[in-house]
């Protein structure tokens, strides 16, 4: 009894075709963000236009201010009337010390309070961290367990968001600084912010 070749050929599984799918949609995904000309630091966050969340963090232990008083934990709460800079940082990320010099500069700006939250990392290491680049936080909370960047929603460090007075966010950035990103981005979102708020 003759068999026919081409009753028993078989067609390819789709377990065999699934990573040239993923591949290729990724790849699409990948053409889309290079011709669009959309950058990839702009992801969306559920959280703007939303109140930030209740955050009462303790201090990072041993770290000082310039003048050897601690550093105080971060309690969003406890506002002076000024917008809030919300730095989300760790010594272990590459990117954070990339982006250390802008905000070392950014904390002379005196129409906003910088504050940071230390994402699962240990107290020893962020303070050499900070030893060694400068402290551009005017407080610090502690996240080990990394409960406050789940609230946060935090893709991964570091993030930065812009808090207004009442306690809303109305901007974020995903990924480092660069000195264009706080000219280009954090500036406009900052000025309309305020001029909102004296309008108000």
């Amino acid at each position: 009894m003759s068999v026919d070749r081409h009753t028993t050929r078989r067609r390819p599984s789709l377990f065999v075709l699934l990573p040239l799918i993923l591949f290729l949609s990724l790849a699409g995904v990948f053409l889309y963000q290079l011709v669009s000309g959309h950058d990839p630091q702009e992801l969306p966050s559920a959280l703007i236009g939303n109140p930030a969340p209740p955050t009462n963090l303790p201090p990072v232990e041993g770290i000082l201010r310039a003048d050897s008083t601690p550093v105080p934990g971060l309690d969003l709460a406890q506002g002076d009337g000024r917008p809030v800079l919300v730095n989300v940082f760790a010594s272990w990320c590459v990117p954070c010390r990339q982006e250390h010099p802008v905000l070392m500069d950014l904390a002379r700006d005196t129409r906003f309070r910088l504050v940071g939250i230390n994402y699962k990392d240990e107290p020893n290491n962020a303070r050499q961290f900070l030893a060694g680049l400068g402290n551009p936080y005017a407080a610090i909370g502690s996240d080990l367990s990394g409960r406050a960047g789940i609230d946060w929603g935090v893709y991964g460090v570091p993030e930065t968001f812009l808090v207004s007075p009442s306690g809303t966010i109305v901007w974020k950035q995903t990924g480092p600084f660069s000195p264009d990103d706080a000219a280009r981005k954090l500036e406009p979102a900052l000025a309309k912010m305020l001029a909102e708020a004296g309008a108000g």
